[in-house]
C-alpha cells in the first residue's frame, strides 16, 4: 500500500479534534475528512474516521480492514500532522 498527498488542513480546537487529514492511496483512492484528535492521557494525536449518521445509528463511511493497514494510514498521518502542528 502506498500513502501518498497527505494534507492535514488545521482547524480551531473544538472537543479535542484540532485537524482534517486527506489522503491517496496507491494512486486510485482519495480519503478525506479523516478526523485528528489530541489524546487525553499524552502529548500525541489519534485518528477518525468518517461516520454518517442516519437516524440513531452511525455508519462507517470508510475505515480500514485490518491492522496493518490501519497502522499505516495512522503513521503517515500523524507524522505529518507533528510536522505541521510545529510550525503553526
Amino acid at each position: 500500500m502506498k500513502i501518498t498527498e497527505i494534507q492535514i488542513l488545521p482547524i480551531k480546537p473544538k472537543d479535542g479534534l484540532v485537524a482534517f487529514a486527506s489522503l491517496v492511496l496507491d494512486g486510485n483512492i482519495y480519503l478525506g475528512s479523516i478526523g485528528i484528535h489530541k489524546r487525553l492521557a499524552d502529548s500525541g494525536f489519534r485518528i477518525t474516521y468518517p461516520t454518517k449518521k442516519v437516524a440513531d445509528k452511525d455508519f462507517h463511511i470508510f475505515h480500514p480492514i485490518n491492522k496493518q493497514s490501519s497502522e499505516e494510514i495512522e503513521r503517515a498521518i500523524i507524522s505529518k500532522a507533528e510536522e505541521i502542528m510545529r510550525e503553526i
